[in-house]
């Protein structure tokens, strides 16, 4: 049988909180495996970032330690900037200066594939939290919606908080 060598993982990074664990975990597998990593955050709706309970910058302890400026989270221009400083401090708290970093704009799903597929990615890697019935409902679930349209691996977090 013939070894598929992993050569570039792309780790989505959502708004909620254990965005951490997604990347430490997502990481630590692609490097054992020596492959490229590139962590993309989605700027979708503009509404899930002025909840309280939710915001782009909240998956890191410390993330607003040393902000080298005022998080602007009303315009995308503003929500890009504080994307790219959660990247930013994601690549850092990860210590790897070789990781890629991107924000997109789009649909979650649709813009994780294209970036998938223009990458040619060889696994996607992204967090599962429970949401509530009702959200899932309306909004469906963005990891069920990737397995359901790709031919890349996908690799799955769980981070619902255990009872």
């Amino acid at each position: 049988m013939k070894t598929i060598k992993i050569k570039k993982v792309l780790i989505a990074m959502d708004y909620n909180p254990t965005a951490q664990k997604v990347a430490e975990i997502g990481y630590s597998i692609a490097k054992d495996m020596e492959a490229e990593v590139t962590l993309l955050h989605i700027i979708s709706n503009p509404v899930y970032y002025s909840s309280t309970e939710y915001s782009p910058i909240m998956g890191f302890t410390g993330i607003n330690e040393g902000v080298p400026f005022q998080m602007q989270l009303e315009t995308i221009e503003g929500l890009t900037n504080a994307s790219q400083y959660f990247l930013d401090k994601t690549k850092k708290h990860l210590g790897d200066k070789t990781i890629q970093t991107l924000v997109k704009e789009g649909d979650f799903v649709e813009t994780i594939l294209k970036t998938a597929k223009s990458m040619h990615v060889d696994f996607i890697v992204m967090g599962s939290h429970s949401q509530k019935w009702l959200e899932n409902i309306f909004m469906g679930s963005v990891t069920q919606e990737v397995l359901n349209q790709t031919t890349i691996p996908v690799l799955i977090i769980p981070t619902k908080h255990r009872k």
